[in-house]
This record gives C-alpha cells, structure tokens and sequence, in this order.
C-alpha cells in the first residue's frame, strides 16, 4: 500500500478575507493519493456523482440542461476506478434542482451501459416521482403510479434502484397510513432491493414533515416501521439529516438485513469508522469532492489501519462542513467548483446556472480548507483556476 506523497508547495495567491481584505495565502503541504483503489474495502462507498455542463451549448441555463455527456460519464469512471460506487442522478447531480426527469433517465442509461461495460461496477440510481409537478399531485395513487413509472424505466435500463423521496408525497401523505401504502405498494414490486433515501428538508425544503409528521422522533418511527415490515426488499437506507446521533440511533433500530449508508456529509468520518455496536456505510455527496482520498482513508480502514483512516479522512470533514453549510441545497457549487479545480472539467459552469449560488468568500474559503486538507490534485492547476475565478469576479492576481 503506497502512503499519500507529501510534498511543499511555494504557490501563494491573494484570496479575500471576511473583514473584506485580500491576503496573500501561501499553500500547504500537499498530499497526492493513488488514482486506483489499491486493496479492498470493507464498508460499501458511493459518491454521489455531479454532473458536468456543456458551456458551449445555445441554451438559456435556467430553463433548459445541457450536459456534456463524455466529461461526466469520466467522472463516472474516475470513481469506479477508486473502487467506489456512483449513486446516479442524485441531487448531487442536481436531480429536481436543473436536472429534469427526461435528463436524468438520459443519465442513467449512460452511466448503467458505462456500468456494464466495466463488468459490473457498481451503479444505483435515483427513481422518484419528479415527473409528475407537486401542483398537480391530488391522490396518493398518483404519487404511487409516478413511483411505478420511474422504477419501471431504470429497471428497463438494468438499473438497480434508490427510492428517492418524493416532495408529491411530502405534500399529500398526512400520516404513517399514507406513506406505508406508497412505500409497501412499491416495494413490493421492484426486482431487487433498493436504497431508501430520507433527504431532510436541509436539502430540499419542498420535503419538510417527510413520513407525515414535523416531529423527527415520530418520523423515525414511522420510517423503522416501514422500512422493517420490507426489509426483503430493502439493500438499505441513506439518511441526510445531518444529525449524527439519529443515524446511530436508527442503524440499531434497523433490520440486520437493511444497511445503513451515512448520508451525513458532517460527521461521516466517525460514523463509517463506527463502535462496538455497528458502523455506516456510505452514500455521500462529499465524496464526489474527496473521492481519492475516501477511497485511501476506506482502503486503510479495511487493513485495520484505523489511525490511517483518521489521518487522511477527518482534516476532510470541515471542508465539507463548509460546502454543506447553510443553505445546505446550494452544496453543489462546492461540489463543482471542486471538480474544476482538480482538473476534471475545464470549466466552472453548472446546470441551471448554479455556479452563482455561493459568494466569492464562500469559494475563497473552500480552495483554503481543500489545500489544507491535501485535497489539490495539482496545486499549480488549482492555484492558477482560482485566480480565473477570482479575477472575473474583480480580484486581480
């Protein structure tokens, strides 16, 4: 197992400060880790791809979504070659958020048939009922039939499926009764098991009171119950709640059949390490950001090498405490400004325009946390793209 290659950098460039100054900040120490997973794994790992824009195309950005479809199946392949999962047409990949449902079955179908060509990497993909508008949603039945129609056409691609929440049924489902019709009609008829996704309303605040109630305790009762009484047909569950002790406390609830994948891009380091009563896996939109240095961190956990795991994973976590910040929904520029400036995309342009949801301080901050967590590919590559940015937004180098 090669370690992470430690070099000094003499890069510096002027990034401004919040007391609105600009400071010249010299960069850290970087770390260059392997660009293929070397040893295996012992805990299931997806990143939850973004995907990347074409800037080339005559579009208006927040009507309509133009995908560069050879960059982002790379991406794809970037990460199944770190023997991490894709979770596809997430809302890392902006799903609802710019990504429509036509868009992201295009999507699906490119990333499963990008699958299958390796032997299999491992690719699950989001079905949801994002077809069908909130306003028109009027019976549960709908939303159910929204759900058939969407797993219908990622099972017909040779998809496996992550049940996505549905803000039709945040809107319609007033009690446990509802969601358990929805959830256990559903369930029943899919052909292999599928990842529950409980999204809280910190990423989409469409799903406020998601499983019939404001009350999270009741909610997770609610969520245990249904997701137990199908366990058959559950692989497992993803929570984004951003609330490390609820995750805990709803992976020892769970079914010893049902997994549990962290969905908290605040404290997953911890989570995924675990205690003597059990760990998560992992499903997170961060580790589209971090995925070679997940992959290293995972590789070193599953040698029993957790001090290894520590060292690499946790200087990581307030990066992403920092893209994940309020409002959480707009972590995505994170992701792709990450992805710019480690050379993935030429580009920091996103679908639907997103680019300009965070502040040039926002984006400062970033590039610090990400050299000193060792997260620059190419320091100079990185160092000469922040400047590009910053100079178009009045910041001259």
């Amino acid at each position: 197992m090669n370690k992470p290659v430690l070099s000094v950098s003499s890069l510096s460039l002027k990034l401004p400060t919040g007391t609105r100054e600009i400071e010249t900040y010299r960069l850290a120490a970087s770390r260059t880790f392997p660009a293929k997973l070397e040893g295996t794994l012992n805990r299931v790992a997806f990143s939850a791809a973004h995907v990347v824009a074409d800037p080339l195309a005559d579009v208006d950005p927040w009507l309509s979504a133009a995908v560069d479809w050879d960059r982002t199946i790379a991406f794809r392949e970037h990460v199944w070659d770190l023997g991490l999962g894709v979770a596809e047409a997430m809302d890392t990949a902006q799903r609802g958020m710019g990504l429509d449902w036509p868009t992201s079955l295009e999507l699906i179908t490119r990333s499963v048939r990008a699958a299958k060509a390796r032997g299999g990497a491992l690719v699950f993909s989001g079905a949801g009922t994002d077809h069908l508008a909130v306003e028109d949603a009027r019976t549960i039945d709908d939303v159910i039939r929204a759900y058939e129609e969407q797993i219908a056409a990622v099972e017909k691609a040779g998809g496996r499926i992550i049940l996505m929440a549905s803000r039709a049924l945040a809107k319609l489902g007033r009690n446990a009764d509802d969601y358990a019709k929805v959830y256990d009609r559903v369930l029943s008829q899919v052909r292999e098991p599928v990842i529950i996704h409980w999204l809280g309303d910190m990423f989409d605040p469409a799903l406020a009171n998601y499983w019939g109630t404001a009350s999270l305790d009741q909610a997770m009762d609610i969520a245990v119950g249904i997701i137990n009484a199908n366990a058959a047909k559950v692989d497992g569950v993803k929570v984004s709640l951003l609330d490390k002790q609820r995750e805990i406390d709803m992976r020892r609830r769970l079914d010893q059949r049902v997994k549990m994948y962290t969905g908290d891009d605040f404290n997953y380091a911890e989570l995924i390490a675990g205690d003597a009563q059990g760990f998560s896996h992992a499903l997170l939109g961060i580790f589209d950001a971090i995925a070679p240095a997940a992959s290293y961190a995972l590789s070193r956990l599953a040698a029993g090498d957790e001090a290894g795991f520590r060292d690499v994973l946790e200087p990581t976590v307030p990066l992403s405490r920092h893209i994940f910040k309020a409002p959480t929904r707009f972590y995505k520029t994170g992701v792709v400004f990450m992805a710019y400036l480690n050379g993935h995309q030429d580009h920091f342009t996103m679908v639907g325009g997103q680019e300009s949801t965070r502040s040039t301080l926002h984006l400062a901050e970033l590039f610090r946390l990400a050299d000193k967590a060792g997260l620059l590919a190419n320091p100079e590559v990185a160092t000469r793209r922040m400047k590009a940015v910053l100079a178009l937004r009045g910041i001259e180098p």
